[in-house]
Order: C-alpha cells, then structure tokens, then sequence
C-alpha cells in the first residue's frame, strides 16, 4: 500500500486511539536489538484477545501449581490464566544459597514469575507468610489471619475475574501440609462471598465490584462423579508439547531443587480430573455454561465479529495490512464501560497493535541506580519496523506530581531508530527500593502492607513509569515504557537491569544477633558504604529504654562512592535477662538512612534489591562455655557458624578433606551444618577421620538431614536412621511442651543448666526430620517433644560416648533459632559444642 494512499485510510476510519494500559497488565517493549513477535505469534494473540474465558488455579506455595494444566489453559485454549499461591515460600529451604525467610521468598517471587512466563498464567500472592511445615489447617489460619487471607484471596477474584476456580488440594484434611488444605478451605470461602458486596465492604468502596465465579473445582479426585479433561498436545506457536513447557516452567523453582525438571515431553493425551466443590455443575467441560466470547459484554458480540474477521484475514507475513481492522476494534472496545477485564483487554490489544507495527520502544540510564532528589537522565529510542507512518508526538512521565509532557515530534523511519534525551528529578519522597510486603515490620503469619491497591501483586509498582506517545495517521498511540540500564557481556547476551532507587549509604553490623551478659557493655561496630560522596553528616545508634549508648552520635565523611568507614559505640545492656532490636541511623544533608543493602543475584531471575532496616538483635542473657575452638562443616548453608563466633569461640571452617585427628587435632569440636549429609560429596568418604576425632577425645555436632537424597546411611558411629519417614517425624509447634528426659546429663546441666524456661520464645518449630530409630543402648535421648496429640521420637537431641568423645546428632533447627536469637536455643548449644570439655 502506497505511503499517502495508507494515511488517507486511516483519516478515513475516524477512529481515536489512546490505549489504557492497565496495572494488571503491563506490556514490555521490544528493545530495538531484540527480535520482534513473529507473525505466527501475533495471530495467537490475537485468538487470545478473542477469547474471554478465565481460571484462577488457587493453592499455598509457589511449586504447588500443575504448570502442564496452566501451559495448557494458557496456550492451547487461550483462556486468561493465572496461579494464586497464598504464601511466597519464605519458610522453606534453600538448595542454592544461603538465604533463609524473607529473603527467601523473594527468590521464590521472581522464581514464580519466571515460571509464569513459561507457562503463560499470570502470578498472584496475598499477604501470608509461610511460617513453615503445619500440621492442620487450624493452626494455619490461626497464624495466617484467617480473615485477612481471606480478603486478599476475595481482593484477587473480584480483580482477576475468573470464571472458574481451581485448587490443588482436598478440602478433607489428608496426609499433607496444613497450608495445603487451608488454601482449599480459603477458596471455597472466597467462592461463596466474592459476589457478595456486603463481603469486605471496604474493598467496595475502592471501586472493585463483586464477582461470582461460576464453579470451584478440585483438581483431582476419583469416581464416576469426575470430570475428565485432556491436557495433553502442543503449543500451537512452538509446537512444544504442553507437557515439556510444564517442564520448563517447574525448572524455575531452583531453591526448591527442581532445576532438573526442564527438558523434552511427549504431546500425547494426558487427562486431568476435577471434582465439584461448589457452584454449578458441568457435564463436559470446565467452563460449561460460561459465555466466553464477547457477547458477555453488553454491545461487545460486534468486537467478537471484527475479530473473527481480523483473524481470517491475518497475514502473517504482513501484520501491519491488520492495522485498518485492528483500530476497528478498538472503537467498538472504547465504547464500552470500564471494567477490569475491559481494561486488560485494551491493553492488550494496544500490545498487538504495537507488534503488527513493529514498533519498539527502550529508554535506558546510564545507572539503575538512584537516589531520591537526583537528577534522572534518560535516552529513549523508538524504531518501527513497518512501512506505517509514525509519528512520536512526547514521553509522558506520570510519576511523581502530575502529568509532565516533553514535546518534541518526531516523525519515524521506518528501520531507522530514533531518540530524544531528557532528565528529570527523582521526587525526593520515592520510596527506597524493597520489596512491598517487607516495608514493615510482619507477624509470623501475615504481611503489613498498608496500601490495599498492592495486595496481591506479586511485586512493586515502577519506581518511575514512562509512557511514550506516538501518532499513526492522526490517532495516538500510548505504549508503557519504564528506565532501565543496559549492560553487554562478551559472554551473556544484553542485560536488562529496572531502575532501583536506593539510599546514599548502606549500614551494616557484621551480625545480626549480639550477646550481652546482663548489665555488661559491649563494642558494636557499624560499618557504612558510601554509594553517593557524603560530604557531612552524622551516625547513631537508636536504642529502647534500658539500653544505653556512648557516644550519643559520630561524625560521617565519605568522598567517594565505594569508600567504607567503621564506627564503634559502645552499648551497655540492662541488668535484667531481656532482648531489643538497635537500629543504626545515619542523617546526611537533613535526610534519615537506616537501611541495610542486600542484592540477590542468580542467574534465572532479575537481580534483586533489598533494602531492610540496619539494626541487630541484643540479647541479654546468662551463657557460660566450655572449649574456644570449633570447626565448622558447611551443609546447605546457615550462619550457625557466626552464632558459635558471637559464644565467643574461633571457629575455623572445614571441608571433607579436613576430617582427620590429624587435623583436627586442637579442635574443641566439630559441627556439621544443616543437610550436609545431603549437599557434600566429600563427607560419606570422610567419615571414618572423623569418627576417630571422635574417639581420641573429640565432640562433633551433626544437625538435621532430609531422609530423601542421603549421600551415606551412616549418619553417626552407630546405627542412626531417618530414611522411610511418610509424613517426615517432626514437631511444628514452637510452643509444645518440652520434657527433659536425661536432666542430669552433661548436655543439659554444663555449663548451662538447662530448664524448661529456656524453650520459651523459640520460632517457626522445634524440630524436623526427627530419627526414626537408633542404637538405643549407645544413643541417650534428652528431650521430649511432640505436636498437640501426637507422640513423636524423642530424638531432637541423640548423644552417644564413642571412645573418648561424644558424638550428637540433633534435628532441632538451630539454623532458625540462633539466627532469630533465641536465648535458650544459645545455651543448649553451648553446652553441646562443651560436651567433654
């Protein structure tokens, strides 16, 4: 089509538009190095755009989705798709690093979202914490907050919009994690209220409307009374099966081990089954009943028209011949009312606009990082691939306060990019980067997140959104577009790296739990890393009634980014047995900074950062030692280690080919850290040199193991076992009674007399992994222990005389409770580390 012939057209169709793109849906421009959707892919989303089905698949933790059935509702059947997990996983495990509970869940949020866009569904989460391992769903929603998961869980309905629900688990309890039925129970709920307005009133008043979905179903179950569907086939893009994109997407949950899942699946009939919970029944199909084409909208059976018909007429070797039909639709959509569906629809169809036009659209920074009151210089390029003429009219910054428009026009050719610079202030009230839920301070269960509009979301809103502004034949075009920094690496491709706003200073204490003898003083060293030159300024310490500082503040100077500076104060603890949090502050140029700096970097997710308050756990306590040098074995990784350096023991690290008498001679004892029976492959070898450290004299301190995935079954000098656990032995309430079952054994007297007050205060659990059986006759139990009516092993602590030495084994999870500073959890330790001595 000739050049004036095309704009004539479109002059012609009289048709406006200005897409609105919604929060829900933010599309990601193609960057003009990178390949833009193929034909074959827009047409898919434009079957897509036409299909108006939706499930919500509702279960507790990331890794709990049937990612072939998300792949397949996404993919194969076009239908809006998304997976609600209740919590983020912070109360699991870790097979990659060390980071434990807050941290954690991050990983597993981004894991999530790496995983969604493999599979296709988009990803929600309410505020629950996972607290770790439950045993009924009762103690769950206790800690949850049954009401507020509840009303997140309604929230994302009432948002999200599905027509059907799907859970993962029974809603009978069954051999299974108590967050796993919750999560049933809380969508059955949510089922029967969401279209209820006198339910969550307040979410009312935001705007939302309420929703009904039409049925809940459980994706599982047996009987006659089951419905059957066949998830099996391929992506019709791809032309991968449904069941190897299933095995990519589960790839992406690493921490949790599953980085071996990616890889090939046959395409061939696989059925999936699905009880009725609730809501009308269906005879064939999960979405019997429900009108999934545009005649569910009030006027909206033309778009449907117009989009068979853009559909039939596609090219896919010329997108942008669709333009004409695709502004067609886009009238007929502007005239209906607002609605979240309505809203995720414009956007999308903006996005397939922006693709039949091959336009792209990038606007880097020279640094993703900023800090709030500096200046935001930005590049931005626009190239359009297609012979359609454009026109970029402005970029629209709606961050900050009001709408700013920089007008410049630019007429684009086609293949040729095009930029324009510009700079803007970074208001001095953004918000430091972190993620949301973490900006408080939470409970065990549950998240603060005082601002209603980010519930749900999986993560921050953008620090400083960017909309460009184009015009195609006298019509106007909003596409989103945010900064970022782009980086090249010889060996990686281009990198991508989101603007973070940070503080100009990160603080730090070299542990986050101190110890103190009550009524003693103690030096505390802060160390301070300049990311902006701090020509003056002040540190402090912000201690609770009872604590005292000196000095009251120290003067800071750093002049240049990357300098470091150490400031040392001294702390005097009250002189009764107590616990506080200080927080270190640093005022520069009249601002306040009390925030640490934590980057997260793996190579399957975006780098995160976080940004917590700098301050430590003081613990006043009684805690005597025996013995000054303790090596250390890393397992999958804790900072029990650090906890033995604040005891005040030198510890020394050790790998397998350090466990001989010979070089561990001089050492008081050994520890083996957590699942080191599971990680290393230089400990089963190795075991003999230790067993005869051992046995000249030596302690060694073995913490917990999983049953699955043991490197050896020899986990001491006698016969030990954990293997053949269903459901894993282990003790979830942190508050069950203990009883001490050896009370005049040296583990439990020496140096620390031990009662039953020293188990006051102890987080998430007692044990996990608890042996099943052992060498009765060399292995003496110290504690008992077990979950409300039940009678669990009394084996938290195993400790047998072998030759000279003493040799424990312990699933208590110390890795949890000494970082948490649990007072008790110290002097047992202390008095197992002094085993001998």
């Amino acid at each position: 089509m000739r050049r004036g012939h095309w704009i004539a057209c479109l002059a012609a169709t009289g048709v406006g538009l200005l897409v609105a793109v919604t929060s829900l849906v933010r599309a990601q421009a193609t960057p003009s190095g990178v390949q833009p959707p193929s034909g074959v892919q827009i047409l898919q989303d434009l079957r897509s755009f036409r299909e108006l089905g939706s499930v919500l698949y509702i279960a507790a933790h990331p890794d709990d989705e049937n990612n072939q059935l998300l792949a397949y509702f996404a993919h194969g059947r076009y239908y809006r798709t998304a997976y609600l997990s209740l919590n983020r996983g912070d109360g699991g495990q870790n097979e990659l690093g060390p980071e434990f509970g807050e941290e954690l869940g991050v990983i597993r949020t981004q894991e999530s979202l790496a995983a969604r866009s493999v599979d296709g569904a988009r990803q929600f989460f309410s505020r629950a914490f996972d607290f770790g391992y439950s045993k009924s769903p009762e103690e769950t929603l206790r800690i949850w907050d049954h009401q507020q998961v509840l009303s997140d869980t309604v929230r994302i309905i009432r948002e999200f919009r599905p027509d059907v629900l799907i859970t993962r688990f029974s809603p009978p309890p069954s051999n299974t994690h108590g967050h796993h039925t919750a999560s049933t129970i809380i969508a059955q709920e949510a089922f029967k209220i969401s279209g209820d307005p006198k339910a969550f009133p307040e979410q009312i008043a935001e705007g939302l409307t309420p929703w009904q979905p039409k049925r809940i179903l459980f994706n599982g179950g047996g009987g006659t009374s089951v419905l059957r569907i066949n998830d099996g086939g391929n992506d019709p893009v791809s032309g991968e099966s449904f069941a190897s994109i299933a095995g990519r997407a589960r790839s992406m949950h690493k921490t949790q081990g599953f980085g071996n899942f990616a890889g090939g699946g046959a395409g061939g009939a696989r059925a999936e089954s699905f009880q009725l919970l609730d809501g009308e029944s269906a005879a064939n199909d999960i979405l019997d009943g429900v009108d999934t084409t545009w005649g569910r909208f009030p006027g909206g059976a033309d778009i449907g028209k117009l989009t068979d018909d853009a559909i039939a007429q596609f090219k896919q070797d010329d997108p942008a011949a669709s333009i004409l039909a695709l502004l067609a639709i886009h009238a007929k959509l502007a005239t209906l009312p607002k609605d979240p569906v309505a809203d995720e629809k414009r956007a999308q169809l903006n996005r397939i606009l922006q693709n039949c036009l091959g336009l792209s659209v990038q606007t880097t920074i020279p640094s993703a990082e900023v800090v709030p009151g500096e200046e935001l210089k930005m590049h931005s390029t626009a190239l359009v691939r297609s012979s359609v003429p454009v026109k970029w009219v402005s970029t629209r910054y709606p961050g900050g306060s009001g709408q700013i428009t920089s007008a410049d026009p630019i007429n684009l050719t086609p293949n040729q990019p095009a930029s324009r610079d510009s700079s803007r202030i970074l208001p001095a009230s953004t918000q430091l980067t972190t993620p949301y839920w973490l900006r408080q301070d939470h409970t065990q269960g549950m998240a603060r997140v005082d601002d209603p509009s980010l519930i749900g979301r999986p993560g921050n809103l953008l620090a400083y959104p960017l909309e460009q502004i184009f015009e195609v034949g006298g019509e106007t075009l909003t596409i989103p577009d945010e900064p970022v920094q782009v980086t090249s690496d010889p060996v990686k491709d281009e990198t991508r790296r989101r603007l973070d706003v940070i503080a100009p200073v990160a603080l730090s204490f070299a542990n986050d739990v101190q110890l103190f003898t009550p009524g003693s003083t103690k030096s505390v060293e802060v160390e301070v890393t300049a990311y902006r030159p701090v020509d003056k300024g002040a540190l402090r310490l912000d201690v609770p009634t009872g604590w005292k500082v000196t000095p009251a503040t120290q003067p800071l100077h750093l002049a240049a980014v990357g300098d470091k500076a150490k400031a040392t104060f001294s702390i005097t603890a009250p002189a009764q047995l107590t616990s506080a949090n200080i927080t270190a502050m640093a005022d520069i140029n009249g601002a306040h900074f009390a925030n640490e700096r934590i980057v997260i970097s793996y190579p399957h997710i975006p780098v995160q950062m976080l940004q917590p308050l700098a301050r430590f756990k003081a613990v006043s306590l009684d805690l005597a030692i025996h013995g000054k040098k303790v090596g250390y074995l890393p397992g999958a990784g804790d900072s029990v280690a650090a906890a033995l350096e604040q005891m005040g023991y030198a510890v020394t690290q050790l790998t397998g080919a350090d466990l001989t008498p010979e070089k561990l001679r001089g050492l008081d004892a050994v520890v083996i850290g957590v699942r080191a029976f599971n990680e290393r492959t230089d400990l089963a070898d190795n075991l003999p040199g230790l067993f005869a450290y051992i046995e000249q004299g030596g302690t060694v301190i073995a913490q917990y193991n999983r049953p699955n995935g043991l490197r050896t079954q020899a986990l001491g000098p006698y016969n030990l076992s954990i293997a053949g656990q269903a459901p894993p032995l282990r003790v979830t309430d942190e508050n069950a009674p203990v009883q001490i079952l050896a009370p005049d054994h040296p583990a439990l007297t020496t140096p620390n007399k031990i009662t039953a007050a020293d188990f006051d205060g102890w987080v998430q659990e007692r044990n996990a992994y608890l042996p099943s059986s052992w060498d009765e006759e060399h292995y003496t139990q110290l504690l008992a222990m077990s979950d409300p009516g039940e009678t669990q092993p009394s084996s938290s602590i195993l400790v047998a005389k072998y030759g000279k030495g003493y040799y424990v084994y312990t699933a208590i999870g110390w890795y949890r409770q000494l970082p948490a500073g649990v007072p008790g959890a110290y002097r047992l330790f202390a008095n197992l580390v002094s085993l001998g001595k």
